[in-house]
């Protein structure tokens, strides 16, 4: 299967990524779900690595990155390969598990970085989120509705990668309200956040969209915080501890059955 969407070039990420490890802490209750997903998986390979969030430091993990920039980044830099999801350099069967955490969407060819997973690996983890349901947060509801045009268009459906993985378990992720990771929706009871550059520079939907466009947006959302109406708009919001803001996570054996993704 081609893979139609778009993708930014992850160059991008010699760019934007700078800093990125100290605004993107891992949320030890995500990584709860990610190493849970892992069971008794001694060998991993963390595909889109980055500067390696949720990396178990109880296994042995070999890292793989296309940006200078994100490997830099990391507080171990022996056991990083520079490469590209679609071309993995490992023999088949190399890894008991392969993961790839919130970054199939900015794969060049989603099927080939699929089919390199399953070569290598007969468990793999992927850490994702539904493009369909991203006008269910109130940034891109209210705000910047140009973001799920973006999503839809450069991130694969879940039902997409169910697929192509030939059959996952879908479990939802639900979001901490104080959340460390800064993703897109990390900080959904903490507006004030977004008010901030360097909330908004590690957030790859925001630095792709036009920057006017996106200070328009923070500018309104300056002023509804300001008069209230934020808190009025969203007052169910106020008193949640957690949120499903379309975070999933794909859970595929070699030979498991595919569930419904919900």
């Amino acid at each position: 299967m081609a893979n139609e969407h778009p993708k930014s070039d992850p160059a991008t990420y010699d760019v934007i990524g700078r800093g990125y490890a100290s605004r993107r802490v891992p949320d030890p209750r995500i990584a709860a779900h990610i190493w849970s997903a892992l069971g008794d998986a001694k060998r991993i390979c963390n595909v889109g690595a980055g500067a390696g969030s949720y990396e178990p430091r109880d296994r042995e993990v070999i890292a793989v990155e296309p940006s200078r920039e994100m490997i830099a980044q990391r507080h171990d830099r022996r056991q990083v390969v520079r490469a590209r999801a679609e071309s993995l350099p490992f023999a088949d069967g190399t890894f008991d598990a392969a993961m790839a955490l919130l970054t199939v969407h900015h794969w060049e060819d989603l099927a080939a970085g699929i089919a390199e997973l399953r070569r290598i690996a007969p468990l793999r983890v992927l850490f994702t989120f539904d493009p369909l349901r991203q006008n269910d947060f109130w940034l891109a509801r209210d705000y910047l509705p140009e973001i799920q045009e973006l999503e839809l268009a450069r991130a694969p459906r879940i039902e997409t990668l169910v697929d192509l993985l030939g059959g996952a378990e879908v479990r939802v992720v639900p979001i901490p309200w104080d959340c460390t990771d800064g993703f897109q929706a990390a900080s959904w009871r903490r507006p004030e956040a977004y008010l901030n550059p360097q909330t908004r520079a590690s957030i790859s939907t925001l630095a792709m969209l036009p920057e006017a466009l996106v200070e328009c947006a923070i500018e309104r959302l300056a002023a509804d915080l300001k008069s209230g109406a934020w808190a009025r708009r969203n007052q169910a919001l106020l008193d949640r501890d957690e949120m499903d803001y379309s975070y999933r996570l794909l859970v595929s054996r070699e030979g498991g059955a595919s569930a419904t993704p919900r």
